[in-house]
């Protein structure tokens, strides 16, 4: 067998005009292994079988099988070759369905980066579309979990993106990011684009709910949805959620809130997504600029009206943490859990119980703020809770001297008395122990005048 560079060395040398003879001479092959590969009946790096090949009669049958099931496990194959009389290895398998290229590609679940993608035109203001994007090992005092997640909305045509951070998926948390995402974007298009997700459709049949559909009539809009494992029907926002991901996410810092994180996203969307450039029919231009092209419907005045509830853990002085601001509930609630409620939009957050009981009403002030509203209420409640814990006075210290006071010392006066009593009782039924035999030759004595008697 000729390896490839003793195959180059060999026709290099042939076409200098050398002879067979003096070609096998120098390279130390034989010959007639010399003339087979100028003639080109070897392939270099190959070397030939011997005998015949005992896969051979297999091929026909592991082609039809992995036609027939091109997610066929090698191991499931090798145990119907096995009844059919294969008698090499699993490995022997594995390697011929890889050298030979049995296994077919499924085309149905090819990746839709393998597809063929064509060009879908966007007209300005018709479409936007929407996707959520999971966000691994947020901050740990943001309470979220493992997973943050971020709502991006772009439009199609001009590629201009914006994105709302939410700890949840849920229905009200989308509703909300899409009121959000949309005012950013500067108004509504005709259609909003969606994938499958259970908060806007049926994943199975793509029919829109009817939770949604009010949500869609409310901002006035058409809701299309893509047809299943089509990612790139929605390109646009799949790009955006990659440059979020990797330039954005990747770089935040550890010791950043949720409002400053939000603030930052918005701030980056605007210098870093709005400023690319893009080809147009009249030249080059910004993002931005051909988004203010777009003719998009106004956003309605008041958001949808959805409620959105949040859990929260109350400190010790009695307030709850939300959106970058304090709010008070009643002294008893202190260290414990409650739900805070809102409508999107809406003026008013309620506090609730675990159980449900709504306890606390305030106004919201504006995310991030830093600010505390307490009720009156609550703030007297809170220090007389506070003052009467502060008058039970000093805290003990871990080694401090304490023996038993008067009351400790009657209480044992009393129980000593009764002790003694109870004693000089026993003592009156107890027989007297002057009899008790200690030696035992009493017991033999009085055995042996038994036994004269």
């Amino acid at each position: 067998m000729l390896t490839w560079e003793d195959d180059l060395e060999v026709h290099a040398l042939r076409k200098r005009g050398w002879s067979i003879s003096a070609i096998a001479r120098h390279t130390g092959f034989d010959r007639k292994t010399v003339r087979k590969y100028l003639d080109g009946d070897g392939e270099p790096g190959v070397r030939a079988r011997r005998g015949p090949d005992p896969f051979e009669p297999f091929v026909e049958y592991v082609t039809a099988r992995l036609v027939e099931d091109p997610h066929l496990w090698a191991r499931t194959l090798y145990d119907e070759l096995e009844d059919l009389g294969f008698a090499l290895s699993y490995q022997s398998l594995t390697r011929n369905i890889r050298a030979r290229n049995l296994r077919p590609v499924c085309e149905a679940c090819r990746s839709v980066t393998q597809r063929p993608n064509a060009v879908i035109p966007h007209e300005p203001g018709d479409e936007t579309q929407w996707d959520w994007l999971d966000l691994p090992d947020p901050p740990e005092f943001w309470g979220w979990g493992k997973t943050a997640h971020l709502l991006v909305g772009s439009l199609a045509h001009s590629a201009k993106w914006r994105g709302s951070l939410s700890p949840s998926q849920d229905q009200p948390h989308l509703v909300a990011g899409l009121d959000r995402v949309t005012r950013g974007l500067g108004g509504c298009t005709r259609v909003w684009r969606f994938d499958r997700m259970a908060t806007v459709c049926d994943p199975g049949s793509g029919r829109v709910t009817a939770s949604f559909a009010g949500v869609a009539k409310h901002y006035g809009v058409s809701v299309a949805i893509c047809p299943p494992r089509r990612g790139n029907r929605k390109g646009v926002v799949e790009k955006a959620n990659h440059t979020a991901a990797q330039r954005w996410w990747r770089t935040l810092a550890d010791d950043m809130t949720v409002e400053a994180a939000q603030a930052s996203l918005d701030r980056f969307a605007q210098v870093r997504g709005d400023t690319r450039l893009r080809a147009t029919a009249d030249g080059r231009s910004s993002v931005a600029a051909v988004a203010k092209t777009e003719p998009l419907a106004p956003v309605p005045a008041v958001p949808y009206p959805m409620i959105v509830s949040e859990t929260r853990t109350a400190s010790r002085q009695a307030l709850v943490s939300y959106r970058g601001n304090r709010y008070s509930v009643p002294p008893e609630l202190a260290a414990a859990q409650v739900v805070v409620s809102h409508p999107v939009g809406g003026e008013f957050c309620d506090i609730a119980t675990a159980s449900g009981i709504v306890i606390a009403r305030h106004r919201m002030a504006a995310d991030g703020l830093g600010v505390m509203v307490r009720d009156s209420g609550h703030v007297i409640a809170l220090d007389s809770a506070a003052m009467a814990t502060s008058m039970t006075g000093r805290p003990h210290r871990r080694k401090e001297r304490i023996p038993p006071g008067p009351a400790a010392k009657a209480a044992a006066a009393q129980l000593l008395q009764q002790h003694d009593t109870a004693k000089g009782i026993d003592e009156s039924r107890t027989p007297s122990t002057d009899s008790t035999v200690i030696d035992l030759s009493a017991y033999e004595r009085a055995a042996q005048k038994r036994t004269i008697q």
